[in-house]
């Protein structure tokens, strides 16, 4: 295997919590010699929070848009604002 592949091969086993805790030191002594190790793996941390967090957006639309084919959407009158300014914070905060 090409040795970028393995890079993010070991890269990826480390962030999903599948390497053997004997490697730990190793893989710290590493990304202090390594500074491009540590960006590798902080870039590679932030792609996954960053589809952990697209995944939960969709979601949220998704249920959503059920909810309101089964429900309807509240438009009128207090309860109407507050459902809209909640969906608007939901879909941009999560």
């Amino acid at each position: 295997m090409r040795p970028e592949l393995e890079r993010l091969q070991r890269i990826e086993r480390h962030l999903r919590g599948e390497s053997q805790p004997a490697d730990a030191p190793d893989w710290n002594v590493q990304l202090l010699l390594d500074p491009d190790l540590r960006a590798d793996a902080e870039a590679q941390q932030l792609l996954y929070q960053g589809l952990y967090s697209a995944g939960r957006r969709q979601l949220r639309r998704e249920l959503t848009a059920i909810h309101n084919r089964l429900y309807g959407t509240p438009r009128s009158g207090w309860f109407g604002k507050f459902y809209d300014y909640y969906k608007y914070l939901t879909v941009k905060y999560l």
